[in-house]
């Protein structure tokens, strides 16, 4: 059943009998993800992940056809316009299988466990993700993208099979299945703990074999932007006064701001570059990446204060509200990689680019200096005559090279963004993405709380504010526990491990500026939450699923960073942090085993376990509790949020508190400051600059 007389020959037959119809119709109307509802007209029969649809398999006894992507990726748009869209595609499709669509961004458990299928099968992961399954859920065959004639021809393959032989179908997927439950095993780790400098450094060494010293990044292409990365490097080049880790974020964050990947006229940065250079990316833009990438540049510019770090935080955050800021104070997912050309065609990119003559049009006298500057030349073209604006040089640097002065400068490329900026309005803009989910909410929001310390500037506070207090009406129950989306009044997704773990993080940045003792309470109530019902004791990790979940056929420990970090090492940091302000053994005993289980997979994958890093430091080198207690608490915490302080923790306090580190340490009309380490602290003083001088010497 190979060949195109066959597939062609079925497709008449299947349309004698009706079958090319919708006969139980696309089910997708009534979801409220974008990414569903831009299939929820294709002749393909598509259901929801629901368990009305896993019954409905069940019980007509028919493979599942899981499609998994996400609104913003641009190879989904392809393969719906190519095979979904297609009647003779959606005849077979219908005929053999039950079609479920799922929303990655929505359903991440789903999308896991698919992918780990996939990974198995074929080596690579990626989306759109497809996979069959039995009615049960069990994997039997998957891949990304596939044109048109070979999805057909391999799903009539499969079709056949299994209606003609079921038992190789079977037998092949309970192979699969337990190579899966092989994949998700998370080993205790029972030698003794032994936390030291030495694993750091050596771990770091053998990472920065990888390093491009000269652009950035790794020392291949695609270039993603990896935002925990570089927060550890960031650190550890501080904490162990490593000059070239220095040297190398500071390149790394430079040619991400100059490049391509970042939009120079409108701000925030797209999901990755394709090239090395950082310059043509995947044009998507995603909150995730644009939320730690404001809180890296922020951490960064505290360590620095270089300029640059300052502008591409203001920029950033001046897209994010422009762009994705719903009016009850929640942060959309994500701009689509496509947008509609002049002739009304969809291209990945187009409403980015630019011809020299639509700049020339649009700068008049100015083109010239705007083409040195953003390299509108053989380094700047992309293709069918198209530039997409890329830096190489400092302000500094060129305003020497064009005899023009900084201030000149400035204000010229101010005038060509806005420029620029309105002309890019007229076009048809990408289309977006308007669900929230909750933990890409949650690093935004920690992103304008460290852009807020950064940078001081009381608005990023106040939308900070906002999104948290929208997160607590809109996205946390009644009990206590987390929803994960929320769109048009409706959250209807039970929150993963990811929800919880990024949103205490917040929290707890959240009290550490505004000194409100709510949030840090939320946080440890959230934690109490995970406790019970994400934690296993025996392996002592924490499941990405709760059991308020429908189970899958698999449960997931989800420990290795990636461009999130991982829900388990964000969690592990939550612990530890929240140890001491609650003087809890358990929790810091439960970060501890955590990180202690990881140390034997950490050491040869430094970059795939970032996070986890950053907690290893705290374990090793010097760790403070700094108390701040008094009248001005609020203005002293100001002053030492100005210093890149990383091994610390802030607990303040303008009143009586009964937080452990504040508690019998107010007194009227004085401000106290204490430095602790280990639940042991000096005599209180009056001035910061005391507790700088013993930081130092530390």
């Amino acid at each position: 059943m190979s060949d195109l007389t066959t597939i062609k020959s079925l497709f008449l037959s299947l349309r004698k009998k009706g079958m090319t119809q919708h006969q139980h119709t696309n089910k997708l109307i009534n979801e409220t993800s974008p990414y569903l509802l831009q299939h929820a007209h294709n002749p393909v029969n598509w259901h929801p992940w629901n368990e009305a649809t896993l019954a409905l398999a069940r019980k007509e006894k028919k493979l599942l056809l899981i499609s998994i992507g996400y609104a913003a990726c641009h190879w989904c748009h392809v393969m719906e316009h190519e095979s979904f869209e297609d009647e003779t595609v959606a005849a077979i499709m219908n005929h053999y299988f039950i079609n479920i669509k799922v929303d990655r961004e929505e359903r991440p458990d789903v999308d896991q466990l698919y992918m780990t299928a996939v990974q198995l099968m074929t080596g690579n992961g990626g989306w759109p993700l497809n996979c069959i399954a039995l009615p049960n859920g069990k994997p039997v065959w998957g891949g990304i993208y596939f044109k048109p004639e070979e999805w057909k021809t391999t799903l009539t393959q499969i079709g056949e099979l299994y209606l003609n032989d079921p038992e190789k179908v079977l037998e092949y997927a309970e192979k699969l299945t337990e190579g899966i439950h092989q994949t998700n095993l998370v080993q205790s780790n029972d030698d003794a703990i032994d936390f030291n400098t030495e694993f750091l450094e050596r771990t770091v060494k053998k990472w920065s074999l990888y390093f491009d010293e000269d652009l950035g990044g790794y020392l291949k292409a695609p270039k993603f932007p990896m935002p925990n990365n570089y927060h550890f490097l960031l650190r550890y080049a501080y904490q162990f006064q490593d000059k070239n880790i220095g040297n190398y974020v500071h390149t790394t964050l430079t040619q991400m701001a100059f490049g391509g990947l970042f939009d120079q006229v409108g701000g925030g940065f797209s999901r990755y570059s394709v090239d090395a250079k950082w310059h043509i990316p995947h044009f998507e833009k995603m909150l995730y990446d644009n939320g730690q990438l404001v809180s890296l540049y922020a951490d960064a510019y505290l360590a620095s204060k270089e300029e640059l770090y300052k502008e591409t935080i203001i920029s950033t955050l001046e897209f994010v509200e422009r762009e994705l800021l719903d009016d009850n104070g929640g942060f959309y997912a994500s701009l689509d990689a496509d947008s509609l050309t002049q002739g009304n065609q969809l291209k990945e990119g187009a409403y980015y680019v630019w011809t020299t003559k639509e700049l020339q049009e649009c700068l008049q006298e100015d083109y010239i200096l705007f083409a040195a500057y953003y390299n509108v030349n053989s380094y700047g073209y992309w293709e069918e005559n198209n530039y997409h604006l890329i830096r190489t040089l400092s302000d500094d640097a060129f305003s020497k090279a064009h005899d023009i002065s900084i201030a000149q400068l400035k204000h010229s490329v101010k005038k060509w963004k806005k420029i620029l900026l309105e002309r890019r309005n007229l076009r048809s803009a990408p289309r977006l993405d308007d669900k929230i989910l909750c933990s890409w909410n949650a690093l935004m929001l920690k992103g304008y709380l460290d852009a807020y310390k950064a940078l001081e500037d009381p608005h990023y506070l106040e939308i900070a504010l906002q999104n948290a207090r929208f997160i607590q009406l809109k996205m946390i129950k009644e009990d206590g526990t987390l929803y994960r989306n929320y769109k048009g009044e409706k959250a209807s997704i039970t929150a993963f491990l990811e929800d919880y773990a990024t949103l205490i993080e917040a929290y707890i940045c959240l009290y550490q500026v505004s000194l409100d003792e709510q949030w840090l309470w939320l946080s440890k109530n959230l934690t109490d939450v995970c406790f019970d019902q994400f934690y296993d004791q025996d392996s002592q990790m924490f499941y990405f699923t709760s059991t308020q979940q429908e189970p899958l056929i698999a449960k997931n420990f989800e420990t290795e960073d990636n461009v999130l970090p991982s829900s388990n090492s964000i969690m592990a940091k939550n612990l530890f942090v929240l140890s001491h302000y609650f003087s809890n053994a358990y929790y810091l005993k439960v970060s501890q085993q955590m990180l202690h289980t990881m140390t034997k997979s950490i050491e040869n994958y430094g970059s795939g376990y970032s996070n986890w890093l950053d907690l290893y430091a705290n374990f090793t080198g010097d760790y403070f509790e700094i108390a701040i207690s008094g009248d001005h608490a609020e203005q002293e915490l100001r002053k030492l949020q100005k210093e890149y302080i990383p091994n610390k923790l802030v607990c303040a306090s303008r009143i009586k508190s009964q937080l452990d580190l504040l508690k019998n340490r107010y007194v009227a009309d004085k401000t106290y400051i204490y430095l602790c380490q280990n639940n042991r602290c000096s005599l209180p003083t009056d001035s910061l600059d005391k507790v700088f001088e013993q930081l130092k010497k530390a």
